[in-house]
């Protein structure tokens, strides 16, 4: 059996507790980049284990996660849902990937919940998931992997809506280095002119921010107060990571 872990990550999260989980099974391993922009079409047989991983945008799957993943085809492969999302609520994020990998031939027989820091308001689960976050995803892990079976998962159908979060801008500091637009996983970054954003491209990833190595790309500090006020009630909650369904 070999392990396929797929991914979207923009902000490195995401990726880094894929893997983590992935290495559990002690067994070969393939990774897919949602994010790539040349990411292509890719099939797996029913003795695959793939684990694939997104964060929750505002309760939902990033849309462009979402359109590359159609590129992928199961034949009754097994499948482990895992969602990162920054303490607040993961919504309707995995009825929403679940629903869309059972379309495409993949059998959902896991589910994880893992709390990561928030990509905007960093304040909120700030350095999660940590060393303790980490032992305990590893048991949840060695729970799921002696119990896989398909699941029923979380969620409403429709889904909630989703209009788009904060838009980066780049600040004086730009030294035009250009690797913003480079890793833009939706091409919203002009390499010609990179202190704008196309706001109708732009799916607030924030990658462009966590990979600026002069820090140049930042949010508008008032939306960030009045995001960070909308959502303190439920973010400064604590929550550890689950398993989803049974």
């Amino acid at each position: 059996m070999s392990i396929h872990l797929i991914y979207f990550s923009g902000t490195g999260s995401t990726q880094e507790v894929v893997r983590f989980i992935g290495k559990q099974w002690d067994k070969p391993i393939q990774e897919y980049d949602l994010s790539r922009t040349d990411f292509s079409t890719h099939e797996f047989s029913h003795e695959d284990l793939c684990i694939v991983g997104v964060p929750s945008y505002g309760g939902r799957v990033p849309s462009i996660a979402i359109e590359r993943l159609k590129l992928l085809k199961g034949n009754q492969t097994p499948v482990i849902l895992v969602v990162t999302y920054g303490n607040r609520h993961y919504d309707d994020t995995f009825i929403e990937l679940k629903d869309t990998l059972d379309e495409l031939g993949f059998i959902c027989e896991g589910a994880v919940a893992v709390v990561c820091e928030h990509s905007i308001v960093h304040d909120y689960a700030k350095g999660r998931p940590n060393q303790e976050d980490y032992q305990h995803i590893q048991k949840l892990v060695e729970t799921l992997k002696n119990n896989l079976h398909p699941i029923e998962v979380p969620g409403h159908r429709p889904y909630k809506e989703f209009h788009g979060g904060l838009k980066p801008k780049a600040t004086s500091q730009c030294t035009k280095c250009g690797l913003c637009a480079k890793l833009c996983p939706v091409e919203a970054i002009d390499c010609h002119h990179l202190q704008v954003t196309d706001e109708t491209k732009c799916i607030s990833c924030m990658r462009c921010v966590s990979i600026c190595p002069t820090h140049a790309r930042v949010c508008d500090l008032q939306q960030v107060e009045a995001t960070r006020q909308k959502i303190q009630k439920v973010c400064t909650l604590y929550k550890q990571s689950e398993l989803i369904g049974g």
